[in-house]
């Protein structure tokens, strides 16, 4: 009898996925090994969570650690234990996107003995899903592709319709994630919170002086604290909102779907942390430092480098980096203002609109089909972060009815005019 109400109530299944590579980013596989322990603390086996994480981070060569992966100062080893499900060339969105769904046919597999694991969900299961790396209008970026709003709005509608959850909760740390749910329809049980709105970035926190990085991002780092510190039981996602809201100071926290879920249980989903773990006295007690805008980072990262290297000749080298780093963002912000200058005022927009929120306005496929021509024509940014901030411009060409065909015959007009941008 106990086995079928738990039937009857359904398993909690969950999916961690860190889309970026390298040290620079250390911060999101930080997030995500984070985000297990806590999962698995809580309860739920590892045969119902999935991670995704390129796994560069705990054996890279600029770790003085080898093994540990920390989350914040003075922080635990995270890496420990930790679940590699997908690694390396394996986080892509399109084995995300069917881990997701459950289809192991479609997974695609650089190691093919590899276990093909999915979230086998059902129609009374939950299932919680946290995002972290780079993004954009409208973009999520993974390791060496692009995960497109399109495609995530999509398969989310497809799984309703096949029945493959009774709720659904995706919490995405991103700059500018909030436009990846503009779309979302409110009916289909699915609640999604994002770090910041749609015109703003995320941001990194807890740059560490040893390790030359950022441990953490300013979002995550809040709601995994929250749930380490309450009983999920009596939590809900709303009251945990509330307390992004309040405390992430940076950007905006978002909310988009089926509301009613938000009043739910966070222990619905996660289960919860048992007691002998609280520490509820010092839940409050939270600061974050070195709050770091994401496109900021790298320029950060080599700022700190050069101040603190006492190597003449290496100094030298990191101050041409740095230099470079800023010639090449000074060259995709011309070949977007280029780009943008072959249209009316009316269309590009001005300096106090061309960053806004244009919501329901933009077509989600338009938008993938002009981003991917930029991305392969122009800059690529799963090699050069720094062109996501910039692509906010081609959402409000978009959002303006101009057209598809009209913004990409004028980038080839400027790419082909112009030596620079070829």
């Amino acid at each position: 009898m106990a086995q079928k109400r738990a039937d009857k109530m359904g398993r909690r299944w969950v999916l961690l996925m860190a889309g970026s590579k390298t040290w620079q980013n250390y911060r999101h596989q930080a997030n995500v090994c984070h985000a297990y322990q806590m999962m698995h603390q809580n309860g739920i086996p590892d045969e119902q969570i999935v991670v995704m994480m390129y796994d560069d981070i705990a054996y890279n060569k600029k770790n003085p650690h080898p093994g540990k992966i920390i989350n914040k100062p003075h922080g635990s080893n995270v890496y420990s234990s930790v679940l590699k499900d997908y690694t390396k060339h394996d986080v892509t969105p399109e084995n995300f996107l069917a881990v997701l769904k459950g289809n192991e046919r479609a997974v695609r597999k650089n190691d093919k003995l590899g276990q093909k694991k999915v979230l086998k969900s059902g129609e009374n299961d939950t299932i919680f899903v946290y995002m972290a790396d780079h993004g954009s209008y409208g973009v999520f970026c993974f390791p060496d592709s692009t995960l497109h709003a399109i495609d995530l709005i999509n398969t989310i509608n497809e799984m309703a319709s096949a029945k493959k959850f009774s709720k659904m909760v995706i919490y995405m740390e991103s700059c500018r994630s909030g436009s990846m749910f503009t779309h979302l329809p409110n009916n289909v049980h699915v609640y999604t919170v994002t770090a910041s709105k749609a015109k703003e970035p995320s941001y990194a926190c807890y740059h560490d002086t040893v390790l030359k990085t950022y441990l953490a991002d300013a979002f995550s780092a809040i709601w995994m604290h929250y749930n380490e510190k309450v009983y999920l039981d009596k939590a809900t996602f709303q009251s945990q909102f509330d307390y992004l809201k309040k405390h992430v100071k940076t950007s905006s926290p978002c909310q988009f779907g089926d509301m009613t879920i938000s009043k739910c249980p966070i222990s619905e989903f996660l289960k919860n942390i048992p007691k002998a773990h609280q520490d509820l006295g010092k839940y409050l007690e939270f600061m974050l430092s070195d709050l770091t805008p994401s496109h900021e980072v790298p320029f950060r990262i080599l700022k700190h480098r050069i101040d603190t290297e006492a190597d003449m000749d290496k100094r030298q080298y990191l101050k041409k980096k740095y230099d470079s780093l800023h010639q090449r963002n000074a060259q995709i912000e011309r070949a977007v203002a280029a780009i943008s200058q072959q249209f009316s005022p009316e269309v590009a927009g001005g300096a106090d609109d061309v960053d806004g929120d244009y919501g329901d306005a933009v077509d989600l496929q338009e938008l993938k089909t002009v981003a991917e021509h930029f991305r392969t024509t122009y800059f690529n940014w799963d090699e050069e972060e720094i062109v996501l901030s910039h692509m906010h411009v081609f959402a409000r060409l978009c959002a303006s009815g101009v057209g598809v065909e009209r913004i990409i015959e004028v980038m080839n007009k400027v790419r082909e005019s112009c030596s620079e941008f070829q």
